[in-house]
């Protein structure tokens, strides 16, 4: 489920706390970096489980419409297709994906204006209409409506954002990749697939012996940046003229170590790779200048550390 990016950035993120808390050990560190890699696929899990909540509040609607004192004719016979649809009825009746959810003690029921916020916001789009008034009535056509809601109706909710806040601290900007890979189960699905809880890493899922394990490439990531972190950190200071340490950002000191440790230690990871990594993640997780700093930087001291012979690429 993981990929390298999203692991580099719980690497970064990792080394970036134990800054912050400088009594943190090398196993501590290692251990919230097991922690955070589960709790992505914990979130996937969680969203995944709103499609029979939604559902409900649907259902639930029509049938308070239904029982007004003086219903229309469409209130008193109402277009069932979603409330009715197969997405809702597939997952809940699928045991594993119950037994999933319900081990992590998960449940929507206590954020019912939440969903009927979604669910109004669902109704009004146009794609909604659109499912609506076709004559298709299959699964096919439930998980694709499922995958434009996942697509676009949370990652941008401040409710939802307080919701995921309050429920783990981990979950902190994992939702739109765990949301990826709900619309990937809807893709499985709609195709006659069953559901199954995904790998932790993409190296599990292509089962190549060959392939150094995703999980073993994240831990010693964290291990030579944990390592390395003085030296490189001096590396840092002395590169930028007339600035020292408590000046640099701290979001950047941690991009670059985690990118020196990187380049020094994965002789199989080309040198331009590494720096386009730490780039692009620092445009989401430094200040606006930081991806020039970061590239400059980057650049400057793996070249440095190159001509010393300390990084040799196969």
């Amino acid at each position: 489920m993981l990929n390298r990016r999203i692991l580099r950035i719980k690497v970064f993120k990792v080394l970036y706390g134990s800054v912050l808390d400088s009594s943190m050990s090398l196993a501590e560190a290692e251990s919230r970096l097991d922690v955070s890699c589960e709790a992505t696929r914990d979130l996937y899990v969680f969203m995944l489980g709103i499609v029979s909540p939604l559902t409900r509040i649907a259902r639930e609607r029509l049938e308070s419409a239904r029982k007004k004192f003086n219903p229309t004719e469409e209130e008193r016979n109402p277009n069932m297709k979603f409330a009715d649809n197969a997405l809702a009825g597939l997952l809940d009746s699928d045991p594993d994906f119950v037994k999933a959810f319900t081990k992590r003690k998960f449940s929507w029921e206590q954020y019912d204006l939440f969903l009927k916020k979604i669910f109004s916001s669902v109704s009004g789009k146009e794609y909604y209409r659109k499912y609506m008034d076709s004559d298709v009535t299959s699964l096919a056509e439930d998980c694709r409506l499922f995958s434009r809601i996942f697509e676009e109706e949370f990652v941008d909710s401040p409710e939802l954002g307080q919701i995921l806040e309050d429920m783990s601290i981990w979950w902190n900007d994992d939702l739109a990749y765990s949301l990826t890979y709900c619309c990937r189960t809807m893709d499985t699905l709609a195709k006659g697939g069953r559901w199954q809880l995904p790998p932790l890493y993409q190296s599990d899922m292509k089962k190549d012996a060959k392939l150094e394990s995703d999980r073993q490439f994240a831990h010693r990531l964290l291990q030579n940046a944990f390592a390395g972190r003085q030296r490189y950190s001096e590396m840092i200071s002395g590169a930028v003229s007339n600035w020292d340490q408590d000046r640099i950002v701290s979001t950047d000191m941690a991009l670059i170590v985690t990118g020196l440790a990187e380049a020094e230690n994965f002789p199989t990871i080309p040198v331009k790779v590494t720096i386009n990594e730490y780039v692009e993640i620092s445009k989401y997780y430094g200040t606006p200048k930081s991806s020039v700093f970061v590239n400059g930087l980057l650049d400057r001291l793996i070249q440095k550390l190159a001509n010393d012979g300390k990084i040799r690429k196969i």
